[in-house]
């Protein structure tokens, strides 16, 4: 039965990512946080978490930079990559993706370039599994870019850039494409993204060598009309995909195909208690991760200020919701679960909070830990060992 524990008072939420990265229990964690720099953030923070005790050190300034709200880390561990979530990077209409090299010692970052994103407001960004290429959405410009990595780390301009066409039911929210999120199937073959102004999850064929994406053979799957997908992620078994679908409130469970790329629909379920009152409400969700063990999956409902716990059918893939549990802040606006899957980090924006909940590695239930960790409007967190 699910357990339902209540919130009170209109609160957004989001999630943030993780980076794969082999750690053991007690392997000291380096954390970095992308923001917005709309209040008194000034870019990317970084912070050390021990995961054997949950504690974690005061955050420090990394990098100067305008609005790196999503960031990645390259898989050698010498660069991290951000979006520059602008829309008038170099006097264009588009944003920039920023290259930094990390600094081993003191986890620093160094600005190595910038080039233009290839599109408008870029939110999302990941690299490929050989750390050739930066991939990168753009939620205003409604189209997502390929941008090659140089030896030293830095980015060529955009070597791809796909744009989306088309609209969906919802007038205010979908009248143009609004590319969302971009993921990489296990095996970096197929480059899934779910833009929200259409309801489609676009499926392309990713050249990694070349930097290009084609249009797969079958191109896209499709969310009920308004669903808003926003957020993508693959079962730790490759056999299964999940979106979160940011208007209806719902999480869409695929079957995958990875030799074909293709997704089937398993089943779309809540993200909300039973009876939630919904209309009104100003309620969204935002972000979606699967446990490292894929025994469970988390969601995040904004303005509900919850993250929507699931269980995982090992047969079948498909979710069934056990509980809701409290953000403990003001627009959440991510979360990440840390590499060693015993820890979720709520990003709460608009409370400059970073609230750590423990994972129950049987049940996959959330309870609070008292870790709570202060960062003006954090966004996106990524992890990775602190050693070098």
């Amino acid at each position: 039965m699910m357990r339902s524990k209540a919130l009170r008072g209109p609160v957004l939420l989001a999630l943030a990512v993780v980076t794969t990265s082999t750690v053991a229990a007690d392997e000291r964690l380096r954390a970095y946080v992308g923001t917005y720099t709309r209040g008194s953030s000034e870019g990317i923070y970084q912070f050390e978490f021990d995961p054997a005790t949950g504690k974690a050190t005061a955050p420090t300034l990394a990098a100067k930079t305008t609005n790196p709200s999503f960031l990645a880390i390259h898989p050698n561990r010498r660069f991290l990559y951000a979006v520059g979530e602008i829309s008038d990077f170099g006097g264009k209409r588009v944003g920039a993706v920023s290259a930094f090299a990390i600094d081993p010692a003191s986890g620093q970052l160094t600005l190595l370039n910038q080039q233009p994103s290839g599109g408008a407001g870029p939110c999302h960004v990941v690299v490929d599994r050989e750390g050739k290429n930066v991939l990168v959405a753009n939620y205003g410009g409604g189209s997502v870019a390929v941008l090659p990595i140089t030896e030293e780390g830095g980015l060529k301009e955009p070597s791809s850039v796909v744009q989306h066409t088309g609209s969906s039911v919802n007038p205010a929210r979908q009248k143009e494409p609004h590319a969302h999120s971009i993921n990489l199937d296990p095996a970096g073959r197929f480059a899934f993204v779910a833009d929200l102004g259409v309801d489609k999850i676009f499926v392309y064929r990713f050249d990694a060598e070349n930097g290009k994406l084609t249009p797969n053979d079958s191109p896209a799957a499709r969310v009920a009309p308004g669903s808003g997908p926003r957020h993508f992620a693959f079962h730790p078994s490759g056999k299964y995909a999940y979106v979160i679908n940011e208007m209806l409130l719902t999480t869409t469970a695929f079957a995958y195909d990875a030799e074909r790329g293709e997704l089937t629909e398993i089943a779309t379920v809540s993200t909300l208690p039973p009876e939630t009152e919904i209309e009104g409400q100003g309620y969204s969700t935002a972000e979606i991760v699967a446990h490292p063990s894929g025994k469970f999956l988390y969601g995040s409902n904004r303005g509900h200020n919850t993250i929507a716990v699931y269980s995982l059918d090992a047969q079948t893939g498909k979710p069934t919701l056990l509980e809701n549990e409290s953000t403990q802040g003001r627009t959440p606006r991510n979360f990440a679960v840390d590499p060693t899957g015993q820890w979720l980090f709520a990003e709460n924006q608009d409370s400059d909070t970073i609230v750590v909940l423990r994972i129950d590695p049987k049940t996959g239930e959330l309870d609070p830990s008292g870790v709570k960790i202060n960062v003006p409007s954090p966004v996106c967190v990524r992890f990775m060992p602190a050693a070098q």
